[in-house]
Formats: structure tokens, C-alpha cells, sequence
């Protein structure tokens, strides 16, 4: 059931070894205060990665609690979970705009993405969470996550570095002290914390040397203009709707952001075994409407031109610290955020991140991104001796870094993650297809072939 918690002992205390679980609750203010910290763990990430996409965060912190509300309502409340945006489809909207997409085509491609997500959800949940396994081994979801991540690296390179060099080194390295000096909960809010110094060190810079000359993102050239400018703050209002815009639809633009798909099925399935691990609850018959209604929370965002959504780890590592599961706080932390939303304000200071200090978050983001797919092997141990999964990962990832452009027709283009995922998926199903059973080693110390009973 969606509502109506039960009140766990007396509502104030939480002895030792005990849990307040997904349908029970403690006294109303101490929920507020456990949503208030949920929206604190899901913020840096929430309206960074919309700003890293080119699309307005005060629609995608808004669009995030929303999201929030019908995911717990999907799933009835048993997996409790708050949806931020995703990181995945960073790289297709990258290439999208690389190829002068504007917003609208980006958030139309994401929504054909969400619809595609909430179909495997429903085809998971009647045929089970073994097809998983089947059409994305850990080898294949390990190397897309990877290849997400990696083939991200141009960006930082060419877009952001670029605009302040000095100040996206500082902001890294700053950033990289505060997540591993501080292990609690100042640690997992640690890219915020390090954006948050990177604008006021981007701010006291254009004090203390005044503007910078380098390459200006807004107008594409080299320039000379302040790090840090509050015209816009200024100019907007205190209370009121944010941006929203319709989708577009091109199927160039829709074919860039699919393999975040793939990503996002690992990534939900991951996040919703480690709730049930933590909850003690058998999950399983749940997966299939957790991945559906990320799906659909992913089009009702992207309908109004907000960003993607996915389940976040954050907020498992505050339930995690706090042994409070209920779907109480995930409610209050949707409400926080759609209030946030509606200040027009708010949004403006966020859009007012210089470029360098992008570029000493994102380097950060988009490496930790890519190693989560090598913990995805190591988890699984995969192997690397098997030429069936060496050679198409391989080759795949290479694709993705390039990025490689790969011509179809004079106006349509594979090129970097979504051609490097169609290598990854179907190199590994094609070659596991011919192979026919497991390699054995032969003399001179090559890899062989060899038939099983199973042909």
C-alpha cells in the first residue's frame, strides 16, 4: 500500500538494531527532517547533470519530485526509492546538441527512451527478472555503463576545461578532498560541496583578477567575460512556473539516447536489490514495476521538458545511515523538491555555474560513471581471457571514447555511445552465437573452440 504508515514504537526513538520500515513511520516532524535529508543527498547530482545537458534544473528538480511520487505509487510503496536525473543520457544529448539539437529534440529523443524503459519494466515483470540476465549479461551492462562514462571524457576536454582551466583543476581537486576526507554524509554530498566552492572561488576570482579571457560556451568563441554573472538572478522572479517546453521528435536524436536504456535496467535492478538487502524484503516480484515506472516517470518528465530520471544511490546510503526506510520521508522529499521548483530564482543561481567549474565536476562525474561499469565486472567476474568477451568490449569502448563516426546515409550518423553499445550488444550476442560452447586452451597457449552437448 502507497499510504498509510504505522507509527514504529513511540515515533521519537530508534533503539539499536531495530528499522523503521517502507509502510511505518516516526512522528511527523522527525519524517520532514528525514525528507529534508533526502533532498539534500539527491540535490548536487539532480541539477547538475541538467545543467551539464543543457536543460533548465529548476524543471528537473521539480520534475524529480513528481517523478518521485509515481515511482513510490507504482511500485505501492514497497521499494522506497527517490528518482533524480540520470547520468546515463548525458552522452546522446552531448552528440545531440554537438549536431545543433536544441531542447526540445533533446527532451523528445529522452521521452521515446522512457517509453522504451517502461516497456522492458512490463515485459521484466510478466516474463521475470531472468531476461535481464539473458539479453544483458553483467560483461554487456558492465561495458555500456562503462562506455557511458569514458565516452564522455571529450566533453570535459573540449568544453568545459577550456572556459578555466585553473579553476576546473582547483574545483577537481578540492572536490576529490572533501569525498574522501569526509567519510558520513558530508562525503556523499561531496560533488555538491565542491560545486558550491567552485562558484564562490570563480566569484572571488573575478574580484580579486577580474574577467577572464578564454573560450566563451555561450557564444562559441574566445572572449573576455566574467566567470560568474548574476543578470539573470536578478532579473527573475521569486515565485513562478519554470521553463517548460514541449518534445521533438527525430529518430537521428532518438537512436543517440537508447543505450542509456541498457544503463538504466542495470542500474535500477542494482539500486532495488540493495533496498531489499537493506529491508529484508523479497523484491523480485517488484523489479519489473520498478524498471516500468522509472520508465514512465522518465516520459511524464521529459513531456514538460524536464530531464531523465533514475532510482539514487544517495538516497540508499541515507537510509542505509539512518536505518529509516519509510516511504514517508521519500514523500515529504517530493513535496520539498516540487516547492523548489517553483522558484524561478533558485533556478537562475543554478544556470550561473561557470564553465570551469563544470569541467572539475564533470571530469570526476563522467571517471566514476565509467568505473561503476568495471565494478560491474568484478562483482560478476567476468572473464577477460574469453575472446567472446574481450574483443566486442573492447572494441566498443574504444568507439564510445573517440568517438567514432560512423556514416549510415548522408543525413544519419552512428557515432561514439550509441555506436559503441550496438557493438558491445551485438558483437557479444553474435560471437556467443558462433562460438557455440566454451573455449579451451590448445598448444602454443592460443584460445580454441570446442562443441558441447548443447551444440
Amino acid at each position: 500500500m502507497a499510504f498509510g504508515w504505522k507509527l514504529h514504537g513511540d515515533g521519537k526513538t530508534l533503539p539499536p538494531g531495530e528499522v523503521v520500515k517502507p509502510d511505518e513511520r516516526l512522528s511527523w516532524p522527525r519524517m520532514v527532517g528525514f525528507g529534508a535529508q533526502h533532498v539534500i543527498a539527491m540535490f548536487g547530482a539532480t541539477f547538475v547533470f541538467p545543467l551539464v545537458m543543457g536543460l533548465d534544473p529548476n524543471v528537473a528538480v521539480m520534475m524529480s519530485g513528481v517523478s518521485t511520487i509515481l515511482f513510490l505509487l507504482i511500485v505501492q510503496g514497497k521499494i522506497p526509492s527517490y528518482l533524480g536525473t540520470s547520468a546515463s543520457f548525458v552522452g546522446g544529448v552531448v552528440a545531440i546538441r554537438a549536431a545543433q539539437g536544441d531542447s526540445a529534440t533533446v527532451t523528445g529523443a529522452i521521452l521515446i527512451a522512457g517509453i522504451v524503459l517502461a516497456l522492458c519494466g512490463v515485459a521484466i515483470h510478466f516474463l521475470g527478472v531472468q531476461i535481464i540476465h539473458k539479453v544483458f549479461p553483467p560483461v554487456v551492462t558492465g561495458a555500456v555503463v562503462m562506455l557511458i562514462g569514458f565516452g564522455l571524457a571529450y566533453v570535459v576536454a573540449d568544453v568545459y576545461w577550456p572556459q578555466d582551466h585553473w579553476i576546473a583543476l582547483i574545483t577537481m581537486v578540492a572536490t576529490f578532498l572533501i569525498i574522501v576526507l569526509f567519510r558520513g554524509f558530508i562525503g556523499r554530498i561531496g560533488i555538491l560541496l565542491g560545486l558550491v566552492f567552485g562558484f564562490l572561488l570563480s566569484w572571488g576570482a573575478d574580484k580579486v583578477f577580474g574577467n577572464i579571457t578564454a573560450y566563451n560556451a555561450g557564444t562559441g568563441q574566445i572572449d573576455t567575460h566574467p566567470r560568474v554573472s548574476f543578470d539573470a538572478v536578478a532579473n527573475a522572479d521569486w515565485i513562478g512556473l519554470p521553463n517548460f517546453h514541449g518534445p521533438e521528435f527525430k529518430v537521428s536524436a532518438i537512436v543517440l539516447v537508447l543505450p542509456a536504456v541498457i544503463a538504466l535496467i542495470a542500474e535500477n535492478v542494482g539500486h532495488v536489490k540493495a533496498v531489499g538487502e537493506m529491508t529484508g524484503a523479497d523484491v523480485d516480484p517488484y523489479m519489473g514495476r520498478a524498471v516500468a515506472a522509472d520508465g514512465a516517470a522518465t516520459v511524464i518528465a521529459s513531456a514538460v521538458g524536464g530531464s531523465p530520471t533514475t532510482t539514487y544511490a544517495e538516497n540508499i546510503g541515507v537510509m542505509a545511515a539512518t536505518r529509516v526506510y519509510s516511504t514517508a520521508a521519500y514523500y515529504v522529499a517530493a513535496v520539498i523538491a516540487i516547492l523548489f521548483g517553483l522558484c524561478p530564482k533558485f533556478g537562475a543561481l543554478i544556470a550561473a555555474t561557470p564553465g570551469g567549474v563544470l569541467g572539475g565536476i564533470t571530469v570526476i562525474l563522467y571517471g566514476m560513471i565509467g568505473l561503476l561499469g568495471a565494478k560491474i565486472w568484478i562483482e560478476n567476474r567476468v572473464d577477460f581471457s574469453d575472446p567472446v568477451n574481450m574483443v566486442p568490449i573492447g572494441a566498443g569502448i574504444i568507439l564510445a571514447i573517440g568517438p567514432v563516426t560512423h556514416q549510415i546515409t548522408g543525413d544519419f550518423a552512428l557515432a561514439g555511445i550509441a555506436l559503441g553499445t550496438i557493438v558491445v550488444l551485438g558483437g557479444y550476442h553474435l560471437l556467443r552465437a558462433i562460438a557455440h560452447g566454451p573455449r579451451k586452451e590448445v598448444s602454443g597457449g592460443e584460445i580454441g573452440f570446442e562443441r558441447d552437448a548443447t551444440g
